[in-house]
């Protein structure tokens, strides 16, 4: 099934329901080869346990807190990263298939200011978005790209290791949460003392790791993380939100200082078939500092300083869209489902429309992208 379906992102097995793969972001059943279809808890627990293989560290996390995770591979087949938990009081498993060879910035269809993102030696680099919408895909390009140009130690902090990089021009040390560090403050704090000059957070969940990794940032090392906020400017209010009102005016200097690029994504279906990436970036600059600093205002919001940053690669994901809109890749419906602002992008559409009504030529066709 994994081999002979493209599109596969997930695996679901939940009691009720037979097995479930998620193609193309659409859940399809896949009949079971059993007299009962569906599955039950103790199958599944049966399966989770398989997996588990008896690993102390996972069983106690899934006893605390109701789900624990790890990765597994099918030899010869394919690596997934595993969540096992409980729902009704029983076992539930999500598998995400983890694709055996680590995708190239072009290949994902990332903007072409990626290749300059990539040339950061500090600071620190954001992917953000919803779970699902490939950060992780997103930063593993990153560093293989990194690996392919930069004699350099890059060390990863990951929960769990998802893609396995090979040693190239880079040297590779990947650590995994539970197995190689307890906690990720304390492996970001092991990782400042290992001669990194890129390290990989595989996400930022809490006021501590944040405060290290800004340190890391500020310190002559580039860090590179994930967040699930769906826009530069709810990153910005996520990461204050993690502090105090009264550490705010330290945390803004701090964060307009050392951040470099904010780079968002969606996954947002083709007409047809399939998904398609759609970005948002945002990178450093007088106005996006003062920004940070001084906070947005009706002169000065993070989305209209996005807007006028073309020429240095920036883009919303209201450009984006009409972009993907114009190619004739999606449909206006599926644009305004997946952007951030309706209003702008209604008005965007509505402009594309009438142009196209006066020059018929320039109707979107994917020739004419």
């Amino acid at each position: 099934m994994i081999g002979s379906v493209e599109g596969i992102s997930d695996l679901l097995f939940i009691p009720g329901k037979p097995p479930q793969a998620e193609v193309h972001g659409v859940l399809e059943s896949v009949p079971l080869n059993a007299p009962e279809p569906a599955l039950t808890g103790s199958r599944i627990e049966a399966m989770a346990r398989t997996i588990l293989n008896g690993n102390a560290k996972l069983l106690q996390d899934f006893l605390e807190h109701g789900a624990c995770d790890c990765s597994y591979a099918l030899r010869d087949a394919c690596r997934f990263r595993v969540n096992i938990y409980r729902q009704n009081g029983s076992f539930a498993m999500v598998l995400r298939r983890l694709p055996a060879e680590i995708p190239t910035l072009d290949s994902l269809g990332l903007p072409a200011v990626c290749q300059e993102i990539i040339k950061e030696n500090n600071g620190l680099i954001f992917v953000t978005g919803g779970s699902g919408n490939g950060k992780t895909t997103t930063l593993a390009a990153f560093l293989n790209a990194i690996n392919q140009i930069s004699k350099t130690h890059i060390i990863t902090l990951e929960d769990p290791i998802e893609y396995l990089h090979t040693h190239q021009q880079a040297t590779f040390s990947q650590r995994e949460l539970g197995r190689d560090f307890n906690t990720f403050p304390d492996g970001l704090r092991s990782a400042l003392r290992q001669a990194p000059k890129v390290i990989l957070i595989g996400e930022i969940r809490d006021r501590e790791t944040l405060e290290i990794a800004m340190n890391a940032g500020e310190t002559g090392h580039i860090v590179y993380s994930s967040l699930h906020t769906i826009s530069a400017s709810q990153t910005i209010h996520r990461i204050l939100g993690m502090f105090s009102k009264e550490e705010e005016y330290q945390v803004r200097e701090r964060l307009a200082g050392s951040l470099r690029y904010v780079l968002g994504q969606r996954l947002v279906p083709c007409k047809n078939g399939g998904r398609r990436l759609v970005t948002e970036v945002m990178g450093s600059s007088l106005r996006t500092r003062e920004a940070i600093m001084m906070g947005e205002n009706e002169n000065r919001r993070l989305a209209d300083i996005i807007e006028a940053g073309t020429t240095a690669g920036w883009h919303s994901f209201e450009q984006s869209l009409v972009k993907a809109w114009e190619a004739d890749w999606i449909t206006e419906e599926t644009a305004m489902l997946y952007c951030t602002n309706k209003a702008r992008l209604r008005q965007r559409l509505d402009t594309a429309n009438t142009r196209v009504r006066h020059d018929p030529n320039k109707a979107p066709t994917l020739a004419a992208a």
